[in-house]
């Protein structure tokens, strides 16, 4: 057998999605000087649960870290996909920081995927289960993955920081993904959201669904906020409450924002942060959560700000045809995907600004990457 011929890549910015590409582009990859000069330098918590995981659900691939963890070397396997997966996630980083690489890599599986996965559902940080259900798989829809067998059940809510909800995902396989012809915003046409409660009063939900419905209300007449509250095994281990609301347009746009109030959250290194353990008022949180999804409405783009880079990817990954898509101003996280799409993928965005809109438009050729793991049938 020849050597193995590594890429090099430097620091832990943008690890998972440098992960994510690797598998894709079937690369392998180094990653040095992890978090080298950090007090407590090295690969995070949740960084090692994401290589566990990779582990769980790929066949062949080699996963190897220093002492330290300021070193990996990731070598990709196949993804297998396949019933019954379980994993505990871990608490520094909530579901979602999972489900996302999950949900684009069960797409080139050999089998579907089906997976459990225990830990945190709803943080600030990430998206929420609830914005991943609403928004993200609509999305995953626009490029020709299908809706039977693609599903995200909510079987008991964990906020932060004991965790204790519990997810059930499963992803169909696609041969290869549409490119898009993704430029019509639409009117907004309906608001629907909801909100949960786990170890607390539902008082919470309340406040928080009438300050948010009296902001839509002066807007447009179909607004519909649901609850959610959990109690015993099913509201996890830590009481908190939260709301996730998106917006549907006319052209079938999915615009989301959500946020997410706990007692208190770990930080990277797992360590409890008692700094922020205080409660933002529910009345707060409705209206701030209302007003963010208005300013992403405000934005323009066929979506939001967070799935700009999974928008950016999902035409990357495309057949070979011209994708076209708007969004609102780059998001940091888009901007940096763009970078890290061309230096895996070779996938180049041509990126025109819309000054009548202030939108930006971006067209790329996919790489045209087929599931090479599923047989040809």
């Amino acid at each position: 057998m020849g050597k193995t011929l590594f890429k090099r890549i430097k620091g832990s910015q943008s690890f998972r999605q440098r992960l994510l590409l690797a598998t894709l582009s079937l690369k392998p990859i180094i990653i040095d000087e992890i978090r080298a000069n950090d007090m407590i330098p090295g690969l995070r918590l949740h960084e090692r649960s994401l290589l566990g995981l990779l582990e769980t659900v790929f066949d062949d691939s080699s996963i190897k870290t220093n002492d330290t963890g300021t070193r990996v070397e990731y070598t990709p396997g196949t993804v297998m996909g396949g019933k019954n997966f379980v994993h505990d996630c871990a608490l520094t980083r909530s579901i979602s920081y999972y489900l996302e690489p999950l949900l684009v890599l069960g797409l080139f599986g050999k089998k579907p995927l089906s997976i459990r996965l225990k830990g945190i559902t709803n943080d600030p940080r990430d998206p929420s289960v609830d914005t991943i259900r609403s928004t993200t798989l609509n999305m995953l829809k626009r490029f020709g993955v299908p809706a039977e067998g693609l599903e995200l059940k909510i079987l008991a809510r964990g906020v932060a920081p004991y965790g204790g909800g519990e997810v059930l995902l499963t992803v169909p396989n696609v041969q290869t993904l549409n490119a898009v012809q993704w430029l019509e915003e639409g009117m907004v046409k309906k608001i629907r959201g909801v909100t949960f409660s786990a170890r607390v009063s539902t008082d919470f939900e309340h406040s928080m669904r009438f300050t948010a419905r009296g902001i839509f209300n002066n807007l447009l007449p179909d607004v519909h906020i649901s609850q959610d509250h959990r109690a015993g095994p099913l509201a996890g281990k830590s009481p908190g409450y939260g709301i996730s609301l998106v917006a549907e347009t006319t052209s079938g746009c999915y615009i989301s924002a959500d946020t997410t109030v706990s007692c208190g959250r770990r930080d990277e290194t797992g360590e409890l942060d008692v700094e922020k353990q205080e409660r933002k008022p529910p009345q707060d949180t409705g209206v701030e959560i209302a007003s963010l999804l208005l300013q992403e409405i405000e934005k323009g783009g066929v979506v939001d700000s967070t799935h700009q880079g999974l928008l950016f990817t999902l035409c990357a990954l495309c057949q070979r045809d011209v994708s076209k898509v708007r969004v609102g101003t780059l998001s940091p996280n888009g901007v940096v995907t763009l970078r890290n799409l061309k230096e895996f993928l070779g996938a180049k965005f041509v990126i025109r600004p819309d000054p009548l809109t202030g939108t930006v438009i971006l067209t790329c050729v996919g790489s045209g990457l087929p599931n090479l793991a599923r047989k040809m049938s």
